[in-house]
């Protein structure tokens, strides 16, 4: 018993003035928060200190780069490889026609081949002259510095002074139609433009693209100052054979044209790229005569292309009118 003023307490109460003072605001939790608060301290810390791993355990090693990826071949726009030419005369060699495969692909690749070299018949709605795409492009779009469609191909979008801005490879098609063909150009989802496409995709088989290779294009002359008359009096001695002394080509026996009109109604209008004198004396340098190309020098290409640049011909149809009409 224990003593208190006005009686005395049992020893065993929970009712005594310590008791009551345990459960003040500074009182003791109760037994099972402690256990939870040990419990969440020791998981707390397991996780902190992460799964062991053991020391004997061999550690990956760096990863090591193949050396074809340590830097690439080949970037755009900036750095296009050239083939190097070991002997000359070695150009791309594009597959052979009985190669066209005998598929979907190989029906579009076939239809382009032939609108490429009968175009005014395959795509008469679009063709306003008697030219066709293989009068500029020779050999199927085959033959070296005449413009190839193997060596173009890959070398698209690109930008183009004469639209000043960059162009995909369809609408540069489009562009032969409007200038060269002196016609309409086709839509880029016709039936036309996707053949001539395919072909020169089929062409170009196994290029890397934005290759520069030899033989795209046409060779590059050293500038001269041309002469109209002695561009006439070559014209006549070497081109007029073939082409007429009147410019206006010759046709076969059912109509068509032999060989191509270098001026007149039927020929490429202002607007196309052989109607520039620099353009039109490369084509000729390396490709005129017929089968005997490189035979003319820089300087008589270049007079026989500004006799030609003077005779008449359909206007430019990007040009006013009155541009036209006054030359300026």
């Amino acid at each position: 018993m224990t003593a208190r003023p006005g009686g005395v307490w049992p020893a065993h109460s929970h009712c005594g003035p310590a008791r009551r003072e345990r459960r003040g605001i500074f009182a003791q939790p109760p037994r099972f928060i402690r256990t939870a608060a040990r419990f969440g301290a020791g998981l707390l810390v397991l996780l902190c200190a992460g799964p062991a791993v053991p020391t004997d355990r061999p550690q990956p090693s760096a990863p090591t780069l193949r050396i074809g990826l340590e830097r690439p071949r080949l970037t755009l726009p900036n750095e296009l490889v050239t083939v190097p030419r070991v002997r000359a005369g070695e150009f791309h060699r594009p597959p052979r026609v009985a190669e066209i495969p005998h598929d979907h692909e190989g029906r579009l690749i076939e239809f382009g081949r032939r609108l490429f070299v009968d175009t005014s018949q395959q795509a008469s709605r679009y063709v306003g002259n008697g030219l066709q795409c293989a009068n500029c492009h020779l050999g199927e779009g085959r033959k070296p510095y005449a413009a190839p469609l193997w060596a173009a191909y890959g070398r698209y979008p690109q930008y183009r002074e004469k639209s000043r801005q960059v162009v995909p490879f369809e609408q540069r098609l489009q562009d032969c139609f409007r200038f060269s063909l002196n016609g309409l150009a086709p839509t880029r989802d016709s039936h036309e433009i996707r053949a001539l496409t395919a072909y020169a995709y089929w062409l170009a088989r196994e290029i890397p693209i934005g290759l520069a290779l030899p033989g795209a294009g046409f060779p590059v002359l050293e500038s001269g100052v041309p002469s109209v008359p002695r561009g006439e009096q070559i014209y006549q001695s070497h081109c007029a054979r073939c082409h007429g002394t009147d410019g206006h080509g010759r046709r076969r026996p059912g109509g068509a044209y032999q060989f191509p009109p270098l001026w007149g109604s039927d020929s490429y209008n202002q607007g196309a790229g052989l109607h520039r004198v620099t353009t039109c004396a490369a084509f000729v340098k390396a490709n005129m005569p017929l089968g005997q190309g490189f035979r003319l020098d820089d300087l008589q290409a270049l007079d026989v292309c500004e006799y030609l640049h003077h005779q008449e011909r359909p206007w430019d149809p990007r040009r006013p009118f009155w541009s036209n009409l006054l030359g300026n």
